[in-house]
């Protein structure tokens, strides 16, 4: 059963109760929140997101809450609550759904320490996956969820998730993070997509979250291998261009981005090491998307 077969008023009844339990790719959560208005947005963006038993065990128990005592009605806050405990300050009431998204994001990095976590996005085609490891404002998530709507599978927008023992992709699948002139850029390119309405003064400016497309959250356990790292870089009026990255500077990239790579030691060492040994490596500067697509198919085409 998926959160789309839920009724509007069984989700919200479960998420304001006992909690939503659901999977996204390796892990299971379990998602409540007293704050009611964020309920129809969260159920479009996991909609096609596996509902998991009671008697399934559940990584991570998240809640979003409202403020304590008049921080509830006065400037009212939301609280971000994971196995009771609160990591974060809390933030305007109005902030509630991308909270939960960065919480969510902070619980995969603080405890999986079982997987190499790299701060990128990472797409598929087939079974072959491109890493794309970039600070902000580099345009990653742009090309990220423009490729997701033009036919590739959407791993994941922020943490790309490696195994240790295969080297293999573990896919999330979760909403993608959208900034300030990227939200109107991808609701033009892609008018069918989901997303939420923006949220203004965040830390990251404005935010808006895209839901995954249906293909890549039913095709988030298929085995894939990364075939290529990307560094993409928007720069206005450039054309797409890839320009292939030494080896060296490629496994610092993937290095420097790796969430846990001080605590994995020779381990992380070593599947960074396999990581840039079995892609081909890019650094990737480009200013239209539809270049940028093109570019991608290029390469998917090649590795076939």
């Amino acid at each position: 059963m998926k959160v789309s077969e839920l009724s509007r008023e069984s989700f919200r009844a479960r998420l304001g109760g006992e909690g939503v339990r659901l999977a996204a790719g390796p892990f299971n959560c379990r998602l409540q929140s007293g704050v009611s208005e964020i309920a129809d947005e969260l159920a479009h963006l996991y909609a096609h997101h596996p509902l998991i038993d009671d008697s399934a065990f559940v990584d991570f128990h998240v809640a979003i809450q409202p403020g304590h005592g008049l921080r509830r009605w006065v400037r009212p806050q939301a609280r971000f609550v994971v196995d009771a405990i609160e990591p974060f300050t809390p933030l305007p009431r109005d902030q509630s759904l991308p909270m939960l998204e960065w919480g969510l994001n902070w619980c995969i990095t603080a405890y999986s320490q079982h997987i190499l976590v790299i701060h990128a996005a990472s797409v598929a085609r087939g079974r072959h996956a491109a890493i794309l490891p970039a600070p902000p404002g580099s345009g990653k998530s742009t090309l990220c969820a423009a490729l997701v709507n033009r036919g590739w599978r959407l791993l994941s927008d922020e943490l790309t998730l490696i195994r240790l023992d295969t080297g293999e992709l573990m896919g999330l699948a979760r909403p993608v993070s959208l900034k300030n002139a990227s939200i109107d850029i991808i609701r033009d390119y892609a008018p069918e997509a989901f997303l939420t309405r923006p949220v203004r003064d965040t830390s990251k400016g404005t935010v808006a979250l895209m839901a995954p497309t249906q293909t890549s959250v039913e095709a988030v356990n298929t085995p894939t291998r990364a075939t290529w790292m990307v560094l993409p870089r928007y720069r206005a009026g450039a054309e797409a261009r890839l320009t292939p990255m030494g080896s060296g500077a490629a496994f610092l990239q993937l290095a420097d981005n790796a969430m846990n790579y001080h605590i994995l030691g020779a381990r992380g060492f070593a599947a960074v090491g396999r990581t840039v040994d079995q892609c081909r490596n890019y650094s990737f500067e480009y200013s239209r998307l539809d270049d940028a697509i093109a570019v991608f198919e290029r390469l998917a085409e090649d590795a076939k």
